[in-house]
């Protein structure tokens, strides 16, 4: 019998997760990432886009397993037959999105985002925004109370909520989304091709605040502007059952 490949267990802090993790390393063993040729993560969506962004630089695929609530980036739990479930699972590999936002104060921040890059007003006032992209401004001033720039990963996650759209995951191109426009009243936003180089310019931040965060995680309060692009150089490899991808399940969003 072949030896199951080495797996690294790694869960969220919730007791469902916790306790699965123990089941599953009681069974297969638990290996330490450095020696692992697979990362199973034991959550919900949040602790897979934490774990991503834990091993980026690793190249190790994911195989999530749902023990969260909505578990969209994860497969099903079961705790028998796993080393054949990954050695069948389909990969996905996503780029993530890199931030490089300024401070007014000129202090530069950079964070990679898998799902979406976003700014959000920080005041009572709405936000305005100058939007650039690849160098030419598309639009002088946006009044909202802000916007996102969303990988095909991150389109059904708070772009979608914003009311942008669903992104097939092998298409070559974002999302940007205005997020409770004012004015354009009725401006929802555009697809742009992947490789583009998307600017944002905060009009009067001393009276109208912004923050801007990747992935929710790393925020970054009164910006003076915002730079968003595709990191090419790094890859994250996602696992999921046949049948049940993310390209499927994209699709599969649109139609409920």
């Amino acid at each position: 019998m072949a030896a199951t490949p080495p797996i690294a267990f790694l869960a969220s802090d919730a007791a469902p997760a916790r306790q699965a993790r123990a089941a599953l390393v009681a069974r297969y063993g638990d290996a330490p990432l450095e020696a692992a040729a697979t990362v199973v993560a034991l959550g919900g969506d949040g602790f897979m886009l934490q774990t991503l962004h834990q091993i980026e630089d690793l190249d190790l695929p994911v195989y999530g397993m749902n023990c969260g609530t909505v578990g969209f980036l994860m497969n099903e739990y079961a705790e028998e037959g796993l080393p054949a479930r990954i050695a069948a699972a389909e990969e996905t590999v996503l780029n993530p999105l890199v931030m490089r936002a300024t401070a007014a104060d000129g202090r530069v921040t950079e964070a990679l985002a898998i799902n979406e890059v976003s700014l959000l007003r920080a005041g009572p006032q709405a936000a305005k925004l100058r939007i650039t992209v690849d160098g030419t401004v598309r639009m002088e001033e946006l009044v909202c109370d802000g916007a996102l720039v969303a990988t095909p990963a991150g389109s059904t996650a708070y772009n979608y909520s914003a009311h942008g759209p669903i992104l097939p995951i092998g298409s070559d191109v974002l999302a940007l989304t205005a997020v409770a426009a004012f004015r354009p009243r009725r401006w929802r936003g555009a697809i742009l091709p992947k490789s583009a180089h998307v600017r944002f310019d905060v009009i009067e931040h001393e009276k109208r605040p912004v923050m801007a965060d990747a992935d929710s995680r790393n925020s970054v309060r009164d910006v003076a502007s915002v730079e968003v692009r595709t990191r090419r150089g790094v890859r994250h490899r996602l696992l999921f059952d046949p049948g049940h991808g993310l390209e499927e399940r994209l699709t599969r969003e649109q139609f409920e």
